[in-house]
């Protein structure tokens, strides 16, 4: 399941690549129109700035700027940046414990293809197609 957390940067991410390139969006703009606490807002954006996939500027006239285009940005690495690796059974997570049945066990290979399809499913998703997507439907 993605998290709270996923969800929002992938919505911060999709609101800053609307805005216009000539001056940074500020948290407070982009936590009222994303309808979200500025507080947890914080929280994620200060994730995203971590990763490098924002830089953000203080003071008079600052804010967030993506640091690339909205093309070059797969949902995947931006789920990353917030949930980790995405896994569907707690045996494929990094770090897991060895599971004494993985020799015998039938369902693991489904199990890890059903992850590799989820990597490439959000892999193949740009923020630009999210904007594209919702513009065609409206």
């Amino acid at each position: 399941m993605i998290s709270t957390k996923g969800r929002y940067a992938v919505r911060f991410m999709i609101d800053m690549a609307q805005q216009p390139d000539d001056k940074p969006v500020t948290l407070d703009d982009v936590a009222q129109r994303q309808e979200i606490s500025k507080k947890y807002m914080e929280r994620v954006v200060k994730m995203l700035v971590s990763a490098g996939l924002v830089k953000g500027t203080s003071g008079k006239g600052g804010g967030y700027r993506l640091l690339r285009k909205p093309e070059e940005y797969n949902v995947m690495e931006i789920l990353q940046v917030t949930e980790g690796r995405l896994t569907s059974v707690a045996c494929l997570q990094e770090g897991a414990e060895e599971c004494p049945r993985e020799a015998k066990c039938l369902t693991l290979p489904m199990w890890k293809l059903f992850d590799e399809m989820v990597k490439d499913f959000f892999t193949n998703i740009t923020i630009a197609d999210l904007i594209k997507g919702h513009e065609q439907n409206s």
